[in-house]
């Protein structure tokens, strides 16, 4: 949905899926980055299922259909996820003296100035969740859309912009690959769902066995994701610090048993820190 609406945009940009990136201890899995000829855009997108609204405190609440009733839930902000993600990628590139720092930032002085050229957004992908800021804090209310009107939010912050001088379609690419370059795992989509989806012989038994590791990794994942919200709230820091979501994968994948185990997984920081907890959980 996201590209399909992007196709339809009449603005010169570049779209970059799934940039992933290091630096130091910190990781980052960005869905998209959008660059355009004025501002750049980091997208968290959101498959969900359900409605969203975001109330006056800036909280993420999901309201589900279960069984004929309304059910409202707490989520983790998308919203502070990426906008963690594009501190991590700042602090990268600074530290670097990256050309991601050097265009377009000649215009501007601080960190203030930083933020505004690269925009955060959280996208619903899907065309029938219903997103409700009318009590969000002002901040809030148009980082929060569904695909359909990204297009949209694009097209009116550039003609709005007083930002900085439009950037050459030569300079954008630069850009774009830039960040390609700062990729830190440039992922093989083709060998990847090639070997996700293999089957060595199509009997009922192999079946039966994929269905039921799927199962079991679908078990693991739910507590997992559990695990990260509950030590974040309590150590009120962002959930990747604890582990991020392909970090999360590879605990699935590996299946630790023990310390020296998680340390193949995790760097040594969130094990130092998190690691007991974690354990605990797996062993359970």
């Amino acid at each position: 949905e996201i590209a399909y609406q992007l196709k339809k945009a009449n603005i010169g940009m570049y779209v970059l899926r799934d940039v992933k990136v290091k630096y130091q201890d910190l990781t980052a899995q960005i869905d998209y980055i959008i660059i355009t000829p004025v501002y750049r855009y980091f997208v968290e997108c959101k498959n969900l299922v359900g409605n969203i609204t975001v109330n006056e405190k800036g909280d993420f609440i999901r309201e589900l259909l279960v069984n004929g009733r309304k059910v409202r839930k707490g989520m983790y902000s998308p919203l502070r996820q990426v906008e963690a993600q594009r501190e991590v990628m700042r602090k990268k590139s600074t530290a670097n003296n990256s050309l991601l720092d050097n265009i377009q930032d000649k215009f501007f002085n601080g960190k203030e100035n930083y933020y505004n050229i690269r925009r955060v957004l959280v996208v619903a992908a899907n065309p029938e969740t219903i997103i409700n800021t009318s009590k969000a804090p002002k901040d809030i209310k148009d980082k929060v859309l569904r695909a359909d009107a990204l297009v949209r939010k694009i097209e009116n912050d550039i003609k709005n912009s007083n930002d900085a001088s439009p950037l050459s379609k030569s300079w954008m690419k630069k850009i774009a690959e830039a960040y390609l370059d700062d990729d830190d795992e440039k992922t093989d989509y083709y060998s990847y769902y090639k070997n996700k989806f293999k089957l060595n012989n199509n009997n009922q038994e192999e079946i039966e066995i994929l269905e039921e590791n799927n199962n079991n990794d679908d078990i693991m994942r739910e507590k997992l994701i559990e695990l990260r919200t509950s030590i974040s709230k309590e150590k009120s820091i962002p959930a990747y610090y604890v582990y991020n979501n392909e970090e999360m994968e590879n605990i699935i994948n590996r299946k630790p048993k023990t310390i020296e185990d998680l340390r193949e997984v995790l760097p040594s920081i969130k094990v130092n820190t998190h690691g007991k907890k974690i354990l605990e959980m797996l062993n359970k």
